[in-house]
């Protein structure tokens, strides 16, 4: 069974000039519907997480803050959202369906969540619309319950992963990858265990075989239980935020090599959304449909061949 992880508020009021998709995320499950994608699937809805877990990875009086609605200007001009009852409430969805995802994925093989990705959230603030970072906390929490032994973080955003790299640093059983365009947010880069800096300009051609080079040194360094995959569309030619030039079709060739090259291993993955910027919604959740067209396109090939995706691999726990 092939698993989507949603849930109905995840939206979030910004002001009609904002530059964050606010409501992306409806607009991805409605596309989604519309064609059929959902079809053959589970949808699973997340609760949100407590705060004591989320203090696994984030300081709690900002955990508390958030919830409170006790940031400072500095602190909401930094996240660059303003704060909210539902940005709070979302604030605490959006990890626990990433580690639902997680769960899923390591049962079943594969799965994908219509949200998540917010890799510039750090220990203790949040930045470039990102309040708390689902990546770090599904892998630590997976790690911490014993649920997984290695976790690879691999994140395709077009943004570096600064916040998953500085929270994660010398972490036992979790190896952080971002490929992003080098001369792009945030100014001052973090170290992940994995940096691969791609010029502007890339163009569908030379991002995949950089993409395919990163997945063989990827296996020359770590056999993982499973892995968090970034699938950010904010690479696109046309993307307000990106300058790697990527089409359509070559951010559906990336998420279908690295689903497939990692379940073809037998090795789980669960996906997340990452960014993407487009004043036209619907052309923007069409993009991040991408990653779902992949995700059954890969699945499906798997059962045809006579066998699931990853089920009853001895990866899964």
């Amino acid at each position: 069974m092939l698993y989507f992880v949603t849930h109905p508020e995840y939206d979030i009021p910004v002001p009609p000039e904002h530059r964050f998709p606010a409501t992306k995320f409806s607009s991805l499950m409605s596309y989604l519907l519309r064609e059929n994608f959902t079809e053959g699937v589970r949808l699973v809805f997340p609760n949100p997480v407590p705060a004591e877990d989320l203090a696994m990875v984030h300081d709690r009086e900002y955990i508390d803050a958030v919830a409170l609605g006790t940031l400072d200007e500095k602190a909401l001009r930094m996240l660059g959202l303003p704060w909210s009852p539902r940005l709070a409430r979302r604030s605490f969805l959006a990890p626990a369906g990433t580690y639902l995802a997680a769960k899923k994925a390591l049962a079943h093989g594969l799965s994908c969540h219509a949200a998540g990705g917010t890799h510039h959230a750090h220990y203790s603030y949040g930045a470039g619309f990102c309040v708390f970072n689902d990546l770090a906390y599904a892998a630590m929490r997976l790690i911490n319950k014993g649920e997984a032994r290695t976790v690879l973080i691999l994140d395709a955003d077009v943004h570096q992963g600064d916040g998953t790299a500085r929270i994660l640093r010398g972490e036992a059983g979790i190896f952080t990858c971002s490929l992003h365009c080098g001369k792009n947010y945030p100014a001052r880069k973090a170290e992940s265990d994995l940096d691969v800096e791609i010029p502007r300009g890339a163009g569908d051609e030379a991002y995949l075989r950089i993409m395919r080079d990163t997945l063989h040194q990827l296996m020359a360094s770590i056999t993982p239980d499973l892995v968090l995959y970034d699938a950010g569309v904010d690479v696109h030619r046309d993307d307000a935020l990106g300058w790697l030039d990527l089409s359509d079709a070559g951010i559906l060739a990336r998420d279908e090599m690295v689903l497939d090259w990692f379940c073809s291993r037998g090795i789980p993955v669960a996906t997340v959304i990452g960014g993407g910027y487009s004043p036209d919604i619907m052309v923007l959740a069409a993009r991040h449909g991408l990653v779902f067209r992949a995700a059954r396109a890969v699945y499906e090939r798997r059962l045809s061949g006579g066998k699931g995706v990853a089920e009853g691999s001895s990866r899964s726990v």
